[in-house]
């Protein structure tokens, strides 16, 4: 098992030197998903929602959220993204709505978290949007798929369901 890297050898936090890494091209893939009622699921996909285009803004959210993750993650390193994709899918038969997120850039540092954090804002979004009329939702299922890049090279799920 490799050490956790975010701790100095007496145990304190700190932001890890990527100084003298290589820039290489860097992808990560995150999932997510959101389950909600039937009613509510139905006015989503309809785009009937009295507040507007949920799932529109929802993208633009989790976009958005992906250049702002080192704000919002203590020791995350800044990067700058040169593509993030936002995919929602709508899934009738269980009333949820399957968020999936691809992050991109060339760095010593990957995009994983970028990723992540693009997925749980979507998700939010979408929350915030219907809480109204549904507080009840369930957001759940979020993990990487999979990441290329850097000196570990790839990775991909063993549970990609």
């Amino acid at each position: 098992m490799n050490k956790l890297t975010h701790f100095d050898a007496s145990g304190q936090a700190h932001m890890v030197n990527v100084g003298d890494k290589p820039n290489t091209h860097r992808i990560a893939i995150a999932t997510g998903k959101i389950t909600m009622l039937p009613e509510t699921f139905k006015m989503v996909e309809a785009g009937t929602h009295k507040k507007g285009d949920v799932l529109g803004i929802a993208r633009i959210a989790g976009i958005q959220a992906s250049k702002r993750t080192s704000d919002l993650i203590p020791l995350c390193h800044p990067l700058a993204l040169t593509h993030v994709s936002l995919e929602l899918q709508t899934n009738p038969q269980d009333s949820s709505i399957t968020c999936q997120v691809r992050a991109e850039t060339t760095g010593p540092t990957g995009v994983e978290m970028e990723a992540l954090t693009a997925v749980q804002v979507a998700l939010l979004t979408i929350y915030d949007m219907c809480k109204a009329v549904d507080r009840g939702m369930v957001m759940g299922d979020v993990k990487l798929l999979e990441k290329s890049g850097g000196k570990s090279g790839e990775w991909k799920s063993s549970n990609p369901a």
